[in-house]
């Protein structure tokens, strides 16, 4: 088992086919409205008119594709009052249904809304890495599904030394909240973290 497991994304690689995602409602049979992975599509630009009556454009759009990154300082654990949000030993971050009581104090915390409310069983749920598949020695289901393999995993160390440590890119949160084991290729319009130039398109999947 890995002891840092992280993500990594290839954002030039990444079409939006959102492939990783039916594959992790499929293993996980998710309910509707409950989703451990999203797929956002983050776009913006405008149109100018140039003094001799022509127009330039400098639209620009990309995607994003994110779960639980697993924090070094997961603000889910912190806020969790029951202790049934907790790192394990492979730094796997896990609820233990037996002490949930499903507050939602977790997803408020969490800048990456990666605790999910399942109603049918009132409880939060998340994404586990697909911990039995690591245990068999498989990938996790939206890295095995991803068809132009822009969704890796492994030892954060590895994948950091590989790729190097970037996961600064709209519209994800600062990194120095929570820690996340998450690194990123950007997008070559991809814009700095907390940049107000473009907006998220389908808020009602993310």
């Amino acid at each position: 088992m890995l002891k840092r497991p992280a993500f990594y994304i290839d954002m030039e690689a990444c079409t939006g086919c959102k492939t990783c995602m039916i594959a992790c409602i499929d293993k996980n049979d998710l309910p509707d409205g409950v989703l451990f992975r999203r797929v956002t599509e983050y776009a913006g630009g405008n149109w100018s008119r140039n003094a001799n009556g022509s127009y330039e454009q400098n639209v620009f759009a990309y995607y994003l594709s994110i779960s639980c990154n697993h924090c070094e300082n997961p603000i889910c654990v912190r806020s969790c009052p029951t202790t049934a949000m907790h790192k394990d030993e492979n730094g796997i971050v896990t609820v233990d249904h037996d002490k949930c009581v499903g507050c939602r104090y977790c997803e408020w915390g969490c800048p990456y809304s990666a605790p999910q409310f399942n109603a049918e069983k009132g409880k939060m749920e998340k994404c586990d890495f697909c911990r039995d598949y690591l245990e068999q020695g498989k990938p996790p289901a939206c890295v095995a599904a991803c068809p132009t393999r822009a969704l890796k995993f492994g030892e954060y160390e590895e994948l950091a030394a590989k790729y190097g440590a970037d996961n600064v890119v709209a519209p994800l949160p600062d990194p120095s909240i929570t820690g996340p084991n998450l690194i990123v290729s950007p997008n070559r319009n991809a814009r700095p973290e907390g940049s107000r130039s473009g907006k998220i398109q389908n808020p009602e999947e993310v």
